[in-house]
């Protein structure tokens, strides 16, 4: 095992970037990269590591590529003999079977808003292995005796939330506010600085009047159109514990494309009165 991969696998791990692993499983006959042979493509394109070189390896390069766009890997054959059919321009004359593994982007949640659904959300997130930090403008919400396992707990205006918090290193911003003209301010912040998934609570009513009123401001319908709201899969959720579950589903399933059931953005019902009141905070 290359200690550099681990390393650098970890690192990527930690720091919230999805990254491809390729790794020699099975050879025959000559070969340049021997079983266990590995390298690490990250999303970028650059690479560490070796399973062989040559045209092998910017083959590799190419289906880590098509993996990082499919969110998943797969198993691949190549017959290193340039004279076969099908064959990679190689003189070695042996075969090798390499893996590709997707690793996703390991999720890191900002919650703005450390209500009743925030609390919910942060019991569950530790026991996958999800980070998170919260932010709020009340001081008393956002204490270590609320979110004990935050990564950073930071009182902040909304006007300042871009200031105290890097945007990229978060996969997931949730709105989970108390107060909808603060909500519209995050929000109006988000659409251009955040580049990952946005998540708004709100009812019909509170959400229309934030979208119309950005709109207004000349936010583009398009860019709206990626903002989940209401959050989380449909399963019925009523209570702040439920709605934490099916906000966690959601990041679960967004993990796991190919194996998630088909969930129409579009067609998601708006919330009832009665759940819209379950979904403040």
């Amino acid at each position: 095992m290359d200690r550099r991969l681990t390393r650098e696998a970890l690192r990527l791990l930690e720091t919230h970037q999805a990254f491809v692993r390729a790794t020699v499983v099975r050879t025959v006959g000559s070969v340049p990269g021997k079983q266990g042979a590995s390298m690490l493509i990250r999303s970028d394109g650059s690479y560490l590591g070796t399973v062989g070189g040559a045209a092998l390896e910017e083959r590799v390069k190419e289906l880590a590529v098509a993996a990082f766009a499919s969110h998943r890997g797969d198993l691949h054959h190549f017959d290193l003999q340039a004279w076969s059919p099908g064959g990679l321009p190689s003189l070695c004359g042996g075969s090798v079977d390499i893996a590709l593994e997707y690793i996703g982007a390991r999720p890191n949640l900002l919650l703005w808003g450390g209500g009743h659904v925030a609390q919910a959300l942060a019991t569950l997130l530790p026991t996958l292995e999800f980070d998170y930090s919260v932010a709020d403008d009340r001081p008393e919400w956002v204490g270590v005796d609320r979110f004990p396992t935050a990564e950073r707990r930071e009182v902040v205006t909304p006007d300042r939330l871009w200031e105290v918090f890097d945007s990229p290193t978060f996969t997931h911003l949730y709105l989970l506010g108390y107060d909808a003209l603060k909500d519209l301010e995050v929000l109006a912040s988000a659409i251009d600085r955040f580049p990952n998934a946005i998540g708004l609570i709100a009812s019909a009513a509170k959400r229309e009047h934030i979208f119309a009123t950005l709109r207004a401001r000349g936010v583009p319908r398009e860019a709206l159109a990626r903002v989940r709201s209401p959050v989380g899969l449909d399963i019925g959720a009523e209570s702040p514990p439920e709605i934490a579950v099916s906000i966690v589903a959601e990041i679960v399933a967004g993990l796991h494309p190919a194996k998630a059931r088909t969930a129409g953005r579009e067609g998601t019902p708006a919330p009832r009165e009665d759940d819209a009141r379950a979904r403040s905070p």
